[in-house]
């Protein structure tokens, strides 16, 4: 399957939303695909940043939030 989007025509926000509706679907079969090494290797990095207290955090409805807000 092709998809063509028009993407020259299309908003940033409009890319987002698209990435957004993306994400949530992958989402849902998230446990089908296997994560690659990089992955684990930053997910215990983050770990490590949190036991010393130098990560923040946000739940994701404020992260877009914000991030929305940097693009606007």
């Amino acid at each position: 399957m092709s998809v063509h989007l028009p993407l020259k025509s299309m908003t940033l926000r409009e890319k987002l939303e698209v990435l957004e509706v993306l994400r949530e679907d992958m989402a849902r079969s998230a446990g089908s695909v296997e994560s690659p090494d990089w992955h684990k290797e930053t997910l215990e990095e983050c770990g490590r940043r949190a036991a010393e207290g130098k990560a923040r955090f946000a739940d994701w409805e404020t992260a877009k939030a914000e991030i929305r807000s940097k693009l606007r």
